[in-house]
């Protein structure tokens, strides 16, 4: 480019460049090792707390240090984790066991085990509107629904097709992205009904899902490297995004109008801009580590944690495992803190 025109596209973007987010970059490494795969993690902004599911147990880790401060054993197959702060209780679902477990917040010991009658109980929320804990059982494609101050199985919701991550929007309405069908489904968190069903565009086998409540908008980041926006109130598409390879989860920081997708399989994050409620663009594909696929935000401190680790070869395929996952090498389970380049807390 010839240095006029370069003085020029300098100068035409120097104002955009003002408004654009800081630079972000891993920040911090937390070498937590311990043996084991891992699936979601959970953040608690009151305590700085890290929730790392670890296949059998969830590490309970100091989010400004990488400390171990406790283990929550027994949470067999453990996938997500979601808290209950007014009832200073978490829950786990256990994948493997078909269970809840349900943990004190402050001490992080077992309170008690919650059936959910039903197959692979994966992702895990919790719905204000309800007071309800929404399971979604990716074995049995339903929602097991769970009073948690009751610590019962109250509902079952039949669902299209294998349910993937799901979000509320604290208003009596519970959305949950549908893999296998890349469609969207609108739960009434009160009713425990599914009120609409909808086909996503520009998306193939959706995973993470995020939610702007303000502006009404659902993120799902999908296998086919987009991130497909849908309108919350009539399942209208409203754009799509590029975004990297293999995501697994998504996060919307509404104070900045940004949007996370963490991609397993490039290595990277992908922070895309609202612009408006109809118009997004990428702002950048920050390098993480081939692996990490899941996120927690910490909207207070601009934060995003994801988890990655190393992997030894590929076990031979059995007929119980005809795709076995290559293993974890020792030690190698990671913690990236991605900030702003220049920020230290």
């Amino acid at each position: 480019m010839c240095r006029t025109r370069l003085l020029l596209a300098v100068a035409l973007t120097a104002p955009f460049a003002a408004i654009a987010a800081p630079r972000y970059a891993v920040v911090q490494h937390y070498a937590i090792g311990e043996p084991g795969g891992w699936d979601y993690l959970t953040y608690a902004a009151p305590t700085h707390r890290l929730y790392l599911s670890r296949f059998d147990r969830v590490l309970v880790v100091d989010a400004d240090n990488g400390k171990i401060e406790a283990t929550i054993p027994g949470t067999d197959g453990v996938h997500g984790i979601a808290l209950v702060p007014k009832l200073g209780r978490g829950y786990t679902s256990n994948g493997r066991a078909d269970t809840l477990t349900e943990f004190d917040l402050a001490t992080s010991k077992v309170l008690r085990t919650i059936a959910v009658d039903g197959k692979n109980p994966d992702a895990l929320i919790y719905d204000p509107a309800s007071g309800h804990l929404f399971a979604f059982d990716g074995g049995s494609h339903e929602a097991s629904v769970v009073d948690p101050a009751a610590g019962k199985l109250v509902a079952k919701i039949p669902l299209p097709g294998k349910p993937e991550f799901a979000a509320s929007d604290g208003a009596g309405n519970v959305y949950v992205n549908i893999e296998n069908t890349a469609q969207l489904a609108r739960i009434d968190s009160v009713a425990n009904k599914v009120t609409a069903v909808w086909k996503l565009a520009d998306c193939e086998e959706p995973s993470g899902l995020a939610i702007d409540t303000a502006h009404h908008r659902l993120f799902s980041v999908c296998q086919n490297q987009r991130m497909s926006i849908t309108a919350a109130d009539d399942g209208r598409h409203v754009a799509s995004v590029a975004i990297g390879k293999g995501p697994d989860a998504a996060a919307f920081d509404a104070a900045r109008g940004l949007v996370f997708s963490t991609n397993g399989r490039d290595g990277n994050l992908t922070i895309v801009h609202e612009d408006d409620a109809d118009h997004y663009r990428v702002l950048a594909n920050v390098p993480t580590q081939v692996s990490a696929r899941t996120l927690a935000l910490d909207p207070d401190h601009n934060r995003i944690f994801t988890v990655a680790a190393k992997f030894g070869p590929r076990p031979a395929p059995t007929k119980d495992n005809p795709h076995p996952w290559p293993s974890v090498l020792d030690g190698s389970f990671t913690v990236l803190v991605v900030d702003y380049a220049n920020h230290h807390h």
